[in-house]
């Protein structure tokens, strides 16, 4: 791979999904996009962008954005931030919408499903306290195919064993074969949407709860400044700020501020004031 074709790629990508490659992952390109090659019957990344170069096939163009932005994903990852959202979030959340009980959350950036799955079972396992209540589950992602994935809910026996627990894999999926299907109620209350962070979320509506995990590290510093403002602007003084654990605000956006011993949650900061909220 020569210097000129990983540059004009990774800048490529950069403008097309805010993905940010320093030359030190150049073998990534190589790695997620030589299948692409295959795909379309070229002999490896050094063709394939000769035929981008020359060409600027979109659908090529959608293939390498899709192959370098789909990323790993796994039920109930890191068990703490589902944790604090059954048990400070939601019940927060059940008191301060009770005029309107409605809740809405986002995924942003949700893969292959397993993050608003988890949430989606979650509120199913809260039964009765959500009774005659309005829960919406929006959940986007920049690659279709991996929307499709996320649709139809079927996973395999790897994937299923990271992170679920056992008593809700019995109750929510049924097997076929060697994959499992997590069952249609749980489905049902996830919508699912095609969204590059880099555009306005306005479309979607306002969220009482986003969940934007593991996903700013990939952008370079203004970008996540620009992200987190757009999230800000679609949340209520209330609202809730997932993380991932490697991730941070300082610096970056004065919107969010780290909700005190909360780690990886944020709350809103209006007018250089932050919400009250409990943290017990």
């Amino acid at each position: 791979m020569n210097v000129s074709d990983f540059e004009y790629i990774s800048q490529f990508l950069k403008k097309r999904s805010g993905l940010v490659l320093s030359q030190d992952k150049a073998y990534l390109l190589e790695s997620r996009l030589n299948p692409v090659a295959r795909k379309w019957n070229l002999s490896g990344f050094d063709e394939l962008v000769q035929k981008v170069r020359a060409s600027n096939d979109e659908r090529i163009l959608s293939d390498i954005t899709e192959a370098m932005t789909t990323n790993e994903s796994f039920f109930f990852r890191d068990q703490k931030p589902f944790d604090l959202f059954k048990d400070m979030v939601l019940p927060q959340l059940l008191e301060k919408r009770a005029g309107s009980k409605t809740i809405r959350i986002w995924s942003a950036a949700c893969s292959s499903g397993q993050e608003p799955y988890t949430l989606a079972m979650l509120l199913k396992e809260a039964g009765p306290a959500l009774a005659g209540w309005k829960i919406e589950i929006v959940a986007t992602d920049l690659s279709n195919d991996i929307l499709n994935k996320a649709k139809e809910g079927v996973y395999t026996q790897f994937e299923v064993q990271r992170g679920l627990p056992i008593n809700l894999l019995v109750k929510y999926f049924q097997q076929a074969g060697d994959r499992w299907q997590i069952d249609s109620s749980i489905r049902n209350m996830v919508t699912f949407k095609p969204f590059n962070l880099l555009e306005s979320p306005s479309m979607l509506g306002k969220f009482d709860v986003v969940f934007c995990r593991n996903v700013l590290i990939y952008f370079e510093q203004a970008t996540k400044s620009t992200v987190l403002a757009k999230i800000a602007k679609q949340m209520p003084d209330d609202g809730f700020l997932y993380l991932g654990g490697a991730e941070t605000v300082l610096g970056i956006s004065d919107d969010f501020q780290l909700i005190p011993g909360k780690r990886g949650i944020y709350g809103l900061v209006r007018n250089g004031q932050s919400a009250s909220r409990a943290t017990a």
